[in-house]
């Protein structure tokens, strides 16, 4: 009931390498025993849950935005993810949701507060168990075809007409949390979706910032042990951090717009990243501000 962006197909720069093991600065340390427990609960709800949602599972339709939703929302108490929401996401239009991606909690964190599917590369779906939660999420997987294009938009469509919405990591990879990659204006396809009753879809760009651990500000050391990039083994890590205490969370929701309002998808990458990124410093300074891409671009020279 979750879905992860697939990571590079080429090393990431040196700036966004680790050691693998995280570091384990002061008295955050990490309880082999807690993480067991917290993961050991996360399957047996996801078992729960797919018990109760057999049919459709088995029918290979994936699950109900309803069902994923309350799925995402456990597994967020399960695992000790405070969040706080800074600005109002859209919910009664069509919105794509675009966001910085700095680890796989980013699904279970917008998953809890959206009732949404995801935009992923195809890759995904042949991931062991990951794969099979993106399914049941209903992720829309593109493939590196533009003949397969307008197959992919018809089915974004759908997924918001069946009563969800989109979230889309432009930026391809995942970063260490500490800044925003270049979105890539090729993933902005989706934003040329039109309905009948409200027109071209609506885009609402999302900052995502891991900022605190057992309430105290996470500076730049700490945040690996949540954020995932460059060559991080994912068990190790996802064990690891399912260890510690209480991870603090903001997800601030900027004004929205729409791509013919900027002229096309690159400038509509270059506006939305902006305001990504601002928001995200933001966050880390923890004074969180939602942003108005339009200001911005109005401003530009």
């Amino acid at each position: 009931m979750n879905a992860v962006q697939a990571r590079p197909e080429t090393p990431a720069p040196d700036s966004y390498r680790r050691p693998r093991a995280a570091p384990q600065p002061g008295f955050f340390k990490t309880s082999r025993l807690l993480g067991a427990l917290r993961a050991t609960g996360i399957g047996l709800w996801t078992l729960w849950l797919a018990l109760l949602n057999l049919r459709s599972i088995l029918a290979k339709r994936g699950v109900s935005p309803s069902v994923t939703l309350k799925w995402h929302k456990m597994t967020q108490r399960i695992a000790a993810i405070d969040v706080r929401v800074i600005g109002a996401p859209i919910r009664d239009r069509p919105v794509l949701f675009v966001a910085n991606h700095a680890s796989y909690l980013d699904i279970v964190v917008l998953g809890a507060l959206l009732p949404c599917s995801f935009v992923s590369k195809s890759e995904v779906r042949d991931w062991p168990i990951f794969g099979w939660l993106a399914v049941q999420q209903r992720t829309v997987f593109i493939e590196r075809d533009p003949r397969k294009a307008d197959r992919h938009l018809s089915e974004m469509k759908q997924r918001i007409e069946d009563g969800g919405c989109l979230v889309l990591f432009p930026e391809g990879t995942s970063s260490d949390g500490s800044r925003v990659l270049p979105f890539k204006s090729a993933l902005f396809q989706s934003a040329s979706i039109e309905f009948p009753e409200t027109g071209q879809i609506e885009v609402q760009t999302v900052s995502i910032a891991y900022n605190r651990l057992d309430g105290m500000p996470m500076g730049r050391a700490l945040r690996p042990l949540y954020t995932w990039f460059g060559d991080m083994e994912l068990v190790p890590h996802l064990l690891g951090w399912l260890g510690l205490g209480t991870v603090g969370v903001d997800v601030v929701f900027h004004e929205p717009l729409r791509m013919n309002d900027v002229g096309g998808r690159k400038e509509l990458a270059m506006v939305t990243q902006r305001a990504c990124a601002e928001g995200l410093q933001s966050a880390l300074r923890n004074a969180p501000q939602p942003v108005n891409p339009m200001a911005e671009h109005i401003c530009d020279p």
